[in-house]
């Protein structure tokens, strides 16, 4: 059922190398030509950034900057090479942080998800995504002409007539959240009507697998994929369901929690986003989400990189005795002492006081120079107990609130 969308998803890694290394320092060069990037990318050279690796050398931009930037450069922080009016639409998420949009071919990069997922000319997609201020809506729907699909704009609520509507029209196949698409399915058939859907492109929530084998008990193929608001597609699943392929329209890192330092493959980071899109050009920007690189490339034929998926949120800050501790002072601690490997801060209770425990990787360690290194980092005093390298579990996380709140 899976298709190709264009040859770019399965070229060799060279013909992708020698693209990034014509389109990359393009993109910089573009970024830096806009107030938005005026001080985040000075005296970088453009021309040197090449490769994957060599982003490693350029700062981390995040949510927090692009609502600071918006503030000075209404409405999209001086990061668009187009002015406002240009653009097909614009968009407003939570924060307020405002986005663009636009109507050219698959600028959002959802047709590769949709071509993936076997939806394309002949069907009619039932596009739950919502339409008002936010993107995803259009971003599916963008996705949908690019592979020549017919749109129902269903948007969220009314069941009933949603349900209604997928029968009258015969609707093949349903866009947006996993669990709504269950929602109007139990509605049919408490209406006694049949439905012809057959595939579904859900993101914006987790996809259960009891989920995802409910919808194959009723001949449904339902395929995930990883977008934001922001950045449009990042990542999406095939039929061979071995994790996530990156787009082809993006560059992506992980990194450790805090920084914008790359961590060593197959571990736990934050993911980090570079676009190609010459109209909003992101450079590295930090999208708070956890994940894990794949080694190889997937069985279907894609030979992109591979992500796990989404694997919780990088923005772990905790307060411990009353005062914040952030990733970013958890990394300051590693870079201190170039034996650690891992280290993981965890806040409990103890006779009903707040305790705080640092775990650190480090063979033969100094524990007077770790605790003396923990305070002047964390600001704050606690246990510290040196384990072995490789003993912390690699799943991303710096900071473990084992406290409860119940």
């Amino acid at each position: 059922m899976s298709q190709y969308f264009d040859e770019l998803e399965t070229r060799s890694p060279k013909a992708r190398a020698e693209a990034l290394a014509r389109d990359l320092p393009r993109q910089v060069a573009r970024a830096q030509a806009l107030p938005g990037y005026a001080d985040h990318l000075a005296g970088i050279d453009a021309a040197s950034v090449t490769r994957i690796q060599d982003l490693a050398r350029l700062p981390v931009l995040r949510k927090s900057d692009l609502g600071r930037a918006q503030g000075t450069h209404a409405p999209f922080g001086g990061l668009t090479t187009r002015a406002p009016y240009a653009f097909s639409h614009v968009f407003q998420s939570p924060g307020p942080i405002y986005e663009p949009g636009g109507t050219d071919h698959d600028w959002w990069r959802m047709g590769r998800f949709l071509a993936a997922c076997g939806i394309g000319k002949g069907d009619i997609v039932q596009n739950c995504f919502g339409y008002h201020l936010t993107p995803a809506g259009m971003i599916f729907e963008n996705g949908a002409r690019a592979v020549g699909a017919a749109v129902l704009p269903a948007g969220t609520g009314q069941t009933e007539l949603q349900a209604r509507a997928a029968h009258d029209i015969g609707v093949t196949a349903y866009a947006g959240t996993p669990d709504y698409l269950k929602i109007i399915l139990d509605k049919a058939d408490e209406m006694g009507l049949s439905l012809k859907i057959t595939r579904a492109a859900v993101g914006g929530g987790a996809l259960f697998p009891s989920l995802r084998q409910e919808y194959a008990d009723r001949g449904i193929v339902c395929r995930e994929c990883y977008a934001t608001a922001d950045l449009g597609n990042i990542a999406y699943e095939s039929d061979a369901m071995e994790g996530l392929i990156v787009d082809e329209g993006v560059v992506v890192e992980i990194v450790t929690p805090g920084t914008g330092d790359p961590v060593a493959p197959g571990d736990v980071g934050e993911v980090v986003v570079t676009t190609l899109n010459p109209d909003y050009p992101l450079i590295r920007f930090a999208t708070g989400d956890l994940s894990a690189a794949i080694d190889g490339t997937s069985s279907c034929g894609r030979t992109n990189t591979r992500i796990k998926g989404w694997m919780g949120r990088a923005d772990q800050t905790t307060k411990i005795k009353g005062m914040f501790v952030r990733p970013e002072q958890v990394a300051e601690l590693v870079s201190r002492h170039a034996e650690i490997g891992r280290v993981r801060v965890i806040a409990s209770r103890e006779a009903e006081k707040d305790v705080m425990t640092v775990q650190i990787e480090a063979e033969g360690g100094d524990e007077a120079r770790y605790r003396r290194s923990v305070a002047d980092t964390l600001k704050l005093k606690g246990r510290i107990e040196i384990v072995s390298k490789g003993a912390l579990p690699n799943d991303g996380k710096v900071i473990e609130d084992r406290r409860s709140y119940d």
